[in-house]
């Protein structure tokens, strides 16, 4: 349990630099970049980015590790704490302090979303569905997903990156079930992955959830769109979940109200640091350091 602990909390602190790392290096590329290939593209070519990358490949080896020794009603809400970690190290490097209402918000978020995959604690469930089912969810979140973009072009700022961090947890909590489904094709019969199509739309949804990302990092500070983020995810990947694997919640009247309640601190943190005003000056980016003589 020890090892677990451990390495979810190195795990979290990864993906915190991580974050970090990515959001400095997307915010200084112009705007018209976002949600284009040539984001990607541009991002390739920065060590900062390319460091990142680095980083959150380490943090999953981390939370492989922690997985293999503690269970994932343990490991998660530990690696959340990666917020506790990102948000303060983005406003310092900015040569910034949080205030009370941002530590407030960043405490909020952690403690609820914690809280509430604390008590949900899903289990069990077969990822075996038939394709209708497939085709209800995929499309469910394709319709959201498309829902949020079409608001996200009538907003800025802070609001602008909240929304594409939403979009991009929409889409990663998708491919976290997808994810589930080939891992257990894998388990039965190797060759098969290669002829399941979940293989092919999981490396799909991993593409389009990283160019996701990284327009809602370019878009605003990261308080703002890495909440979401970390909220929107596993909330898809749990209700997937249980609507469709037939996964089971923790019931009972102690682990309902614990599970509201962290949402209601989740949302409440997330309202406290969008509408910041240190984290709207926070918003512009920095400017590029001046190349090497």
């Amino acid at each position: 349990m020890l090892v677990a602990v451990l390495a979810a909390l190195a795990a979290g602190a990864c993906f915190a630099v991580a974050g970090v790392l990515q959001q400095r290096a997307a915010v200084r590329l112009p705007d018209h970049d976002a949600l284009s290939f040539r984001l990607l593209r541009a991002l390739a070519r920065r060590r900062m980015w390319r460091a990142g990358i680095a980083l959150a490949v380490a943090a999953y080896g981390f939370q492989a590790l922690a997985l293999a020794f503690g269970p994932l009603s343990l490991v998660q809400p530990l690696i959340i704490s990666e917020l506790l970690f990102a948000i303060p190290l983005s406003a310092r490097l900015r040569r910034r302090a949080l205030g009370a209402r941002e530590w407030t918000g960043t405490l909020a978020v952690t403690a609820g979303l914690s809280t509430a995959l604390a008590s949900a604690r899903p289990h069990g469930g077969d990822p075996v569905v038939p394709l209708s089912s497939w085709l209800i969810t995929l499309a469910s979140v394709g319709a959201l997903v498309a829902l949020t973009l079409a608001v996200c072009t009538r907003v800025t700022g802070p609001a602008r990156a909240s929304l594409l961090g939403l979009a991009g947890g929409l889409v990663m909590g998708a491919q976290s079930v997808l994810l589930d489904a080939t891992v257990d094709t894998l388990a039965h019969d190797v060759l098969s992955v290669f002829s399941a199509w979940q293989t092919y739309l999981l490396v799909g949804a991993s593409v389009a959830g990283l160019l996701l990302i990284q327009s809602a990092f370019q878009a605003g500070p990261l308080a703002a769109s890495m909440p979401v983020i970390d909220a929107t995810e596993p909330l898809v990947a749990v209700t997937v979940g249980v609507a469709v694997f037939g996964e089971t919640l923790r019931t009972g009247w102690l682990p309902t109200s614990l599970s509201a309640l962290g949402v209601a601190l989740l949302v409440c943190g997330i309202v406290l640091l969008d509408t910041s005003p240190l984290l709207k000056r926070l918003e512009f980016p920095e400017p590029a350091p001046p190349p090497r003589s």
